[in-house]
């Protein structure tokens, strides 16, 4: 199972890091190996970068963004504009089961 998360990079020091948003397999850590990069996110600027094309064929294809890149996502307003059919509530329930 693919996910959309946070791939932390940057400096050591906590007020300098920034995060990429990477299309990575469920079963890699944090910092393994992704299959793509699809954007970053500044907590520090709050600037967000996201490559539209790249996001929206990974959600086609199944992939499940976690609950902070879901927010993210919510904020820059992308599933208003693109009206992808995401429901962060109806996935846990469907991982529970």
């Amino acid at each position: 199972m693919v996910k959309l998360r946070l791939k932390r990079c940057g400096r050591k020091q906590r007020a300098r890091a920034i995060y990429r948003i990477v299309a990575i397999d469920v079963r890699s850590r944090r910092e393994g190996r992704d299959l793509r990069k699809v954007g970053f996110y500044d907590p520090i600027k709050n600037q967000t970068y996201s490559n539209v094309p790249a996001i929206l064929y990974f959600l086609e294809k199944g992939a499940q963004p976690t609950g902070t890149v879901y927010d993210i996502l919510r904020k820059a307003e992308f599933f208003k504009e693109f009206r992808v059919s995401f429901d962060k509530k109806e996935s846990k329930k469907k991982n529970r089961e």
